[in-house]
């Protein structure tokens, strides 16, 4: 079975920097991509062992409840000295509330423990694991990796999970440092997605994708302040959502500091008690402040 120009797609994933991500991936490609927490689906419990297990179980149960082609990934990251630690456990090292501040503090201490710390950095691996399913139970699987080392402390405050730890070989900076369009050119979801197109979308040609009219990308920031997790992180959303106001300070609701002040009170005042880092309520409050009323 192949995919076709103007067929709706299931993202398998209520990430909502993963469904950013995959969307800027088959928007050229014409599929009208639709998320699992837009169709109001669960997610199921990841129970296989292995990357390409948990990705087919989770676009199998997307396209059994939606009735559509669903597309999931399963991913994270592997460090040799651990044995291939967190592996499939990678979010989950985060805890209940995704805090990769967390998880990026686990992994450099057992890497300390276990004296992994080498000049030249611990050897680790993103891995990213796609599965097509169909309604039916038919499923493809694509696979794509990077190698690079682990740096500590964490530099950066762009990309999320991880990234603010890894350094890909042939570059200096990390997933962090690196500005979006550097990191995609490279990344493991990139090269599983080059997978996925050669087999699926070769008879598909790609198109630009029309950008908004007002210029603001509100999706992209939803997408990165929901998957925010460190201070530095956050002042690099506050940065750009300042140079935001400077470019597009027209298409803000609450355009001056007084009206926006008042909306990130009422925001702050309104969310609920949570489990996620205070950074990343914070970015969530600020975004829907230059947003809502």
């Amino acid at each position: 079975m192949q995919l076709s120009r103007g067929m709706k797609l299931v993202v398998a994933s209520h990430n909502p920097g993963k469904v950013w991500e995959i969307n800027q991936l088959i928007q050229p490609y014409g599929l009208d991509a639709v998320s699992v927490g837009e169709l109001g689906l669960a997610e199921p419990e990841e129970t296989e062992p292995t990357f390409a297990g948990n990705a087919r179980l989770k676009a199998v149960a997307a396209a059994e409840g939606s009735g559509l082609p669903a597309l999931a990934d399963d991913s994270g990251l592997e460090v040799e000295c651990l044995d291939g630690a967190p592996g499939i456990y990678s979010a989950r090292w985060a805890g209940p509330g995704k805090d990769f501040g967390i998880a990026m503090k686990k992994v450099a201490d057992e890497i300390t423990a276990r004296q992994g710390w080498t000049a030249e950095g611990p050897r680790a691996n993103f891995i990213s694991v796609l599965c097509l399913a169909w309604p039916g139970g038919e499923s493809r699987i694509f696979e794509g990796k990077v190698f690079g080392h682990l740096v500590w402390p964490a530099r950066g405050g762009n990309g999320f999970g991880y990234d603010p730890m890894f350094v890909p070989d042939g570059d200096t900076r990390t997933f962090g440092e690196m500005e979006p369009r550097d990191k995609y050119a490279i990344s493991h979801r990139t090269r599983a997605f080059a997978a996925f197109k050669a087999s699926m979308l070769d008879g598909i040609a790609a198109s630009p994708v029309a950008q908004a009219n007002s210029g603001r990308d509100v999706e992209a920031f939803a997408a990165a302040a929901a998957s925010l997790s460190t201070r530095v992180e956050a002042a690099t959303f506050v940065s750009r959502l300042k140079d935001d106001l400077a470019a597009h300070g027209s298409e803000w609701r609450n355009g001056t500091l007084e009206s926006y002040l008042d909306a990130l009170a009422r925001e702050l005042q309104r969310t609920p008690s949570s489990d996620e880092p205070a950074w990343r309520q914070l970015t969530k409050a600020m975004l829907a402040a230059s947003t809502n009323d």
